[in-house]
């Protein structure tokens, strides 16, 4: 039987992901885990593709702007507190945070974040 686990992300230890953001990992299970990450004033993360994870974005505060890439389609959206995105495996993306605040965004990833040689360096737009 599964446990039922809590955490406030406050209390969540702080790292850096491979892309430069910092990151709160907060809870997994088997399917699936969620952190949060944040990049502060002016930082551009570094541009990566995932090799076996797809995730959902939710911002919940700050601003930026992210773009993605999977062979010739490309976009960049802009983000703001409510814009949800999705990165699916194998899409090349790059984030940026614009304006005064950090720019923090919650993060489901399935299936759960394997580690750090996951992310794969590409070349991005920023």
């Amino acid at each position: 039987m599964a446990r039922y686990d809590t955490t406030r992300v406050e209390e969540a230890r702080q790292e850096f992901a491979p892309d430069g953001s910092r990151v709160r990992p907060l809870l997994s299970l088997e399917s699936g885990s969620m952190a949060e990450f944040e990049l502060g004033p002016g930082q551009v993360s570094r541009a990566v593709r995932h090799r076996s994870v797809s995730e959902i974005w939710l911002v919940l505060s700050g601003r930026g702007q992210v773009w993605r890439q999977q062979n010739e389609r490309r976009s960049i959206v802009r983000l703001a507190p409510g814009a949800c995105v999705s990165i699916p495996v194998g899409t090349a993306f790059q984030f940026r945070c614009e304006g005064g605040e950090p720019l923090r965004i919650a993060a489901v990833t399935m299936p759960p974040w394997p580690g750090d040689d996951e992310a794969e360096f590409v070349s991005g737009e920023w």
